[in-house]
C-alpha cells in the first residue's frame, strides 16, 4: 500500500523545493488548457495565436507581473470570459491562492459554472488534479465552492452581498461588471465593495474587471477604462504601415451594405477583410495614458478574427437594420463597439449646453409669455426642494425659481417656510401679481405621514400628495386615491388623496423639449431658464439617462437629481384636475394674455431687457384659475 511513499514524497519536496517556473498565463493555455465543443466554436487546444490580442491582458495576470489592476472593456465574442478562465486554471496550478468570481446574478452565476469552469474541470485534468476533492457530495467541492491545494475558489453573484462580503480573496474576478451593479441592491458601490475583499493582500492581491459596456455616464467598466492607462490595440496598414486603431468610423460600404472596406486613417487606402489576420498578428497595444498604473484594454467587433465572429458585411447588415430602433441600437453599440450608449436626444441636454441656454431674466419675476403657475416640492429627510414654473402658449415654461429649504420635515420649520414661500405671489412683468395655483409634494421615502399631515391642513393653493408610478407608461397623474377614512374605516370624503406620477413619460417630454430647443432661437423656445440659478441646478436637471433595456431613466453616479424631480412634479401640478392646464386651447391662452397686458407674439418670451409693454400697466388683483 505504501510501497510508492518515498517517490511521492520526494517528487512533493521537489516540486516545494524548486524555483518557480517563470510561466505566463498565455504559455499555461497553450500548453495545457483544452476548450470544450460545449462552449466553444473551435474545440481543441488553446491557441493565443488565434486571437492575439488577449496576450497581452491575459499576461498581466501571471504571477511575476506587476500588474495588479485589468480592466477589460470588450464586445461580446471577443474572448473577454476565455482570458479569465484561463487565470483561474494557472492560479490553480501556477500561483494558488483563494480566488472569488461574481457574476450578476445567479442565472448568470449557474450559466457560467456549467459552461466554463465545468468545462475547464473536464478538459484540463492537471487543474482538476489540485481539487482536494472530486465527490460532489463533499463540501470542499460543491457547486460555487471549490477548494485546492494552496487555495480556495469562490463563485458569487450581485444578488447576495452579504456572501460576497464574508470572503477575503487574493485575486478577485468581475465578470460583466456592468451588469453585476445594476443587480446589487444592497447600496453598496460595487467596485469599492469587491476592491475590500482583496484588502488582507496589499502587495500582492489582483483584480480583473471585465465587461461590455452599458449607460453612458453611469458605466462602472467605462469609469474604470477612463481612470487607466487606456490601452487600444493598434495594426499596421498593409500598404502605408502606419499604425492605427481600427474604429467604425474607419469602416465603408455602397449604398446597401455592399463592398465593405476599412479606409487608412493615414494614406486612404482601402483595407479588405482578408488582411484583417495579418494586421492583427503583427498589431500590437498602445497607451494613451501610460504614466496610470491601472491597465485598461479597450477594443470593438472589428478585430473578431474570421471564424470568430460576424464579418464586416454582416456587422454593416445588422448595423443598418436597427437604425430605427433605438433598443437594438443601444444592444449594437454596447456589445459590439464596445461603447457606452447615450440616447441621441440627449446629446443636446448636457449640463453646460443647458447652463449655456440661461437668459437674462430674474427669478421670481414672470417674463412675458407666463400666464400660470405651479411648484413642485422633493421631499428628502433633512430638506425640501421646490421648483416654481412658469407656463405660457402651448405649453411653453419658464423656471422662476428653485430653493432648498433646510430642515427635517418631521418638524414644522421647513413646512412653515414652504407656506410662506408658496403664498408669496411671484410678480408678473406687466405688473400683475400671480399667484401659485398647484403644488405637487413627493410623499417621500421616511417622511410620507408629514407630507399628508401637511397637504391635510390645506395652507396652500391646491396641494397634492404624489409618488412616483411604477409602471413606466403611467399617465401623468393618476386618480385621486384616498387614505384617509373614519372610524367606521370608510374614505372621507374631504381628506387626503395620494395620486400617481408618470415621471418616465414626463422626463421623456423634457428631454425631447430640451434637445428640439437646441436649433431654436431663444423666442421659440419650449424650455426657458433664468441665468441666475445655480449651476448645480442645471447639472441636476440632466442628471439622469434613459437606459432603453430598463425602459426608465437611470441616475448617474453620484448625482444629485431634485432640480429633475421638483421640474417634473412641477409638470405633474399642471395637470391637477381643476387646472388642466395641458388642455387649455390657443383661444384660452390668448384670453389670458389679453388679461395679462402681455405683448403681441413676435416679443413673448424675449428677454426682459427686450420686451416692453406698449402701456404701463398699474398693479391689481391677479386673474385667478
Amino acid at each position: 500500500m505504501y510501497a510508492n511513499a518515498a517517490h511521492v514524497i520526494n517528487n512533493t519536496l521537489a516540486k516545494a523545493f524548486a524555483p518557480r517556473k517563470n510561466l505566463t498565463v498565455s504559455q499555461w493555455a497553450d500548453l495545457k488548457r483544452r476548450l470544450s465543443k460545449k462552449g466553444s466554436a473551435e474545440p481543441g487546444p488553446w491557441r493565443t495565436s488565434r486571437n492575439p490580442p488577449l496576450q497581452e491582458p491575459m499576461d498581466c495576470l501571471s504571477a511575476r507581473s506587476a500588474v495588479r489592476e485589468v480592466v477589460l472593456m470588450f464586445p461580446v465574442q471577443m474572448g473577454k470570459t476565455e482570458i479569465a478562465v484561463n487565470a483561474i486554471g494557472y492560479s490553480m496550478e501556477e500561483n494558488p491562492c483563494p480566488i472569488m468570481v461574481c457574476l450578476p446574478g445567479e442565472v448568470s452565476m449557474e450559466k457560467w459554472i456549467n459552461q466554463k469552469l465545468n468545462t475547464l474541470l473536464e478538459e484540463c485534468l492537471s487543474v482538476a488534479a489540485t481539487l482536494s476533492s472530486l465527490n460532489s457530495r463533499n463540501a470542499s467541492n460543491t457547486k460555487a465552492f471549490k477548494d485546492f491545494v494552496g487555495g480556495q475558489l469562490y463563485i458569487e453573484h450581485a444578488g447576495n452581498p452579504s456572501r460576497l462580503k464574508s470572503s477575503s480573496v487574493r485575486f478577485i474576478i468581475a465578470d460583466e461588471l456592468d451588469e453585476f451593479a445594476a443587480n446589487l441592491h444592497s447600496g453598496d458601490d460595487p467596485v469599492d465593495m469587491l476592491d475590500n475583499r482583496t484588502s488582507a493582500y496589499p502587495s500582492t492581491s489582483k483584480k480583473l474587471y471585465i465587461s461590455s459596456p452599458q449607460i453612458k455616464g453611469i458605466s462602472r467598466i467605462e469609469q474604470l477604462y477612463q481612470d487607466s492607462d487606456q490601452r487600444r490595440y493598434y495594426v499596421p496598414c498593409p500598404d502605408c504601415g502606419h499604425e492605427q486603431p481600427l474604429e467604425w468610423s474607419g469602416l465603408h460600404w455602397d449604398s446597401g451594405g455592399v463592398n465593405v472596406h476599412y479606409v487608412c486613417r493615414d494614406c486612404g487606402v482601402m483595407i479588405g477583410e482578408h488582411q484583417k489576420t495579418d494586421m492583427i498578428a503583427k498589431g500590437r497595444w498602445v497607451a494613451e495614458n501610460p504614466a496610470h498604473k491601472r491597465r485598461g484594454y479597450r477594443i470593438n467587433c472589428l478585430y473578431y478574427q474570421i471564424g470568430l465572429g460576424p464579418r464586416w458585411a454582416e456587422l454593416v447588415e445588422k448595423w443598418l437594420e436597427v437604425q430605427n430602433d433605438i433598443a437594438r441600437l443601444k444592444t449594437f453599440i454596447n456589445d459590439r463597439l464596445a461603447e457606452t450608449f447615450e440616447d441621441p436626444a440627449m446629446r443636446s441636454v448636457k449640463f453646460n449646453v443647458i447652463a449655456d441656454r440661461a437668459e437674462a431674466y430674474p427669478l421670481r419675476l414672470a417674463p412675458y409669455g407666463v400666464c400660470a403657475i405651479t411648484a413642485g416640492v422633493d421631499t428628502q429627510d433633512n430638506r425640501l426642494a421646490v421648483q416654481i414654473t412658469g407656463w405660457g402658449k402651448g405649453m411653453a415654461c419658464w423656471v422662476l425659481d428653485y430653493v432648498e429649504l433646510p430642515g427635517d420635515p418631521a418638524d414644522d420649520a421647513v413646512w412653515v417656510a414652504l407656506t410662506d414661500l408658496l403664498n408669496r405671489p411671484i410678480e408678473h412683468q406687466s405688473g400683475h401679481l400671480l399667484p401659485i395655483l398647484a403644488t405637487a409634494i413627493d410623499m417621500g421615502g421616511h417622511r410620507t405621514e408629514a407630507v399628508k399631515d401637511y397637504v391635510r391642513k390645506r395652507l396652500i393653493k391646491r396641494p397634492m400628495v404624489i409618488f412616483g408610478a411604477t409602471a413606466n407608461n403611467a399617465p401623468v397623474i393618476g386618480k385621486p386615491k384616498a387614505v384617509d377614512v373614519n372610524w367606521k374605516g370608510q374614505n372621507l370624503k374631504r381628506g387626503v388623496t395620494t395620486q400617481q406620477v408618470g415621471t418616465v413619460g414626463i422626463k421623456h417630454k423634457l428631454f425631447g423639449n430640451l434637445s428640439a430647443d437646441a436649433d431654436k432661437p431663444q423666442e421659440n423656445r419650449r424650455v426657458h431658464f433664468s441665468d441666475q440659478l445655480p449651476p448645480d441646478y442645471f447639472s441636476g436637471l440632466v442628471s439622469e439617462t434613459y437606459d432603453p433595456k430598463q425602459n426608465r431613466f437611470t441616475k448617474k453616479r453620484g448625482a444629485r437629481n431634485e432640480p429633475l424631480d421638483t421640474f417634473v412634479y412641477a409638470y405633474a401640478a399642471t395637470h391637477h384636475q381643476e387646472l388642466r392646464l395641458h388642455l387649455y386651447t390657443a383661444a384660452k391662452w390668448d384670453a389670458l394674455n389679453e388679461q395679462y397686458g402681455i405683448p403681441p407674439k413676435k416679443t413673448a418670451g424675449q428677454p426682459l431687457s427686450e420686451a416692453k409693454p406698449k402701456k404701463a400697466q398699474p398693479k391689481r388683483s391677479t386673474y385667478l384659475l
